[in-house]
């Protein structure tokens, strides 16, 4: 039965000494019950403790860490099935995969494509997470050569090969960083495992047509053998079986606290649909539900500029809105002169309106109020964009030392707090803006030429 987080207090040192990254032991111990966080994290404990703990504090999906430190990737550590009850963590790897018998410069290109492809998203940079080398020629010093060429990218690896032979000439072509095994299957498990164990690699588990019953079984003896780090593979490649699958190891690890099948899972879409329309489809059904690696097959930057937004938007926090840091933001190179413009904190609204006024052509001011990340309606609605937070940022961040004019644009949606903010910003002009951050570029010219 799970300790309550008080119960774990109790076992702890209670010394306070802040080095587990919380202010208290009591605050550890609260996210201990709440598989936040591993009991590792505190230094002090004694092994009978550990002993003690170890079922009450492990998070009900085990931690993986992929990738170097620039391009870290962490999977797992999931507390809840729904996203609605708490928040997702960890958001799942998108990687690519690249066959070892493709073309040269084919296989280069692509390797180059992957590696290079960012975006920026309100304020967040986007980018596929890896890539998959599959031994598809069977030749071992192939397989080896593709994967030092892909390990020099950068990025996080998974070495796809049953033969244990061409798996460990891959492993010692990936360098310092151990690429993910797959697949350790019913034929070779314990050859992959020793190969796991001696290269302290994470094993990925690969079941049978979603037997889950063979697959922790399987997964059970592997631990037994000292590798902990796995990701599971339940088998089920079509659409329904895949969702069934991944829902029930989802359930049976965090409602049922069952510990084999608790880990990491990594899906193919591309295995069970006909081109990238449908793979994409599969694989946005993986993000959802509930995918900690998603494998591709097909690379197209609209496609997987899609998966990313969509990885995004599940995997944000959704009690603490994406915010940017209130102040005074320059658009292009504005001069004294310039106009300003005012709004709320909330990155999409920000991104919204700087990308238009950016597109218009015009240097500006804007000032980003904080709204505590709420866009200007609903921040407006909870008393949260009003006259005095607007002029309080204005003298906050110093707008007259950099405008030679009294002259503020709000959004066209609060026009209602006109009269306020003028008797709060004595002897400025309130102009009232477009409703909409689309109407900013034709406002902005039309300002000018008055």
């Amino acid at each position: 039965m799970a300790l309550s987080g008080l119960a774990i207090y109790k076992m702890l040192p209670q010394t306070n000494c802040k080095e587990c990254g919380f202010p208290t032991c009591l605050a550890f111990a609260m996210k201990l019950a709440a598989r936040q966080v591993e009991l590792s994290a505190c230094p002090y404990v004694s092994d009978d403790t550990k002993a003690q703990l170890d079922s009450a504090s492990a998070p009900p999906i085990r931690l993986l860490t992929l990738g170097t430190e620039g391009r870290k990737l962490e999977v797992g550590n999931e507390t809840v099935v729904f996203r609605h009850e708490k928040t997702f963590y960890h958001h799942p790897g998108l990687f690519y995969r690249l066959a070892d018998d493709m073309d040269d410069e084919e296989f280069a290109a692509l390797l180059d494509q992957v590696a290079e492809y960012e975006i920026e998203r309100v304020g967040m940079a986007l980018h596929p997470d890896g890539l998959a080398i599959e031994n598809k020629s069977g030749a071992a010093d192939k397989f080896a050569a593709r994967v030092a060429q892909a390990a020099g990218k950068g990025l996080a690896l998974i070495l796809i090969s049953t033969d244990p032979a061409a798996m460990e000439a891959g492993l010692k072509a990936a360098g310092e960083t151990p690429p993910l095994i797959y697949a350790a299957t019913s034929d070779n498990w314990e050859k992959m495992a020793a190969l796991a164990k001696t290269y302290k690699a994470p094993l990925a588990v690969r079941g049978s047509d979603g037997d889950l019953d063979a697959l922790a079984t399987m997964a059970d003896e592997i631990v037994k053998l000292g590798v902990e780090d796995l990701v599971l593979d339940p088998g089920s490649r079509g659409w329904s079986d895949s969702l069934a699958a991944l829902t029930k190891m989802r359930r049976a690890a965090i409602k049922k606290n069952f510990r084999p099948l608790g880990h990491p899972v990594i899906t193919f879409p591309g295995e069970a649909t006909e081109g990238l329309e449908q793979e994409t489809m599969l694989a946005a059904q993986s993000i959802d539900k509930y995918a900690s690696l998603v494998v591709l097959d097909h690379f197209e930057p609209a496609a997987l500029y899609s998966l990313l937004t969509l990885r995004q938007n599940i995997y944000t926090d959704p009690q603490k809105p994406i915010q940017v840091t209130p102040g005074l933001y320059e658009i292009g190179e504005p001069k004294a002169e310039s106009p300003l413009l005012v709004t709320t904190n909330f990155s999409l609204t920000y991104f919204s309106v700087a990308g238009e006024v950016e597109g218009s052509g015009r240097p500006a001011w804007l000032l980003v109020a904080d709204s505590e990340g709420m866009s200007v309606l609903t921040a407006w609605a909870a008393g949260k964009f009003d006259a005095e937070r607007i002029a309080k940022a204005v003298k906050s961040f110093g707008v007259p030392d950099k405008i030679n004019h009294q002259k503020i644009i709000i959004p066209g949606f609060v026009a209602s707090i006109s009269g306020d903010l003028e008797e709060e910003l004595s002897g400025w002009e309130i102009l009232v803006g477009p409703r909409e951050a689309i109407g900013i570029p034709s406002y902005l010219r039309q300002l000018a030429k008055a």
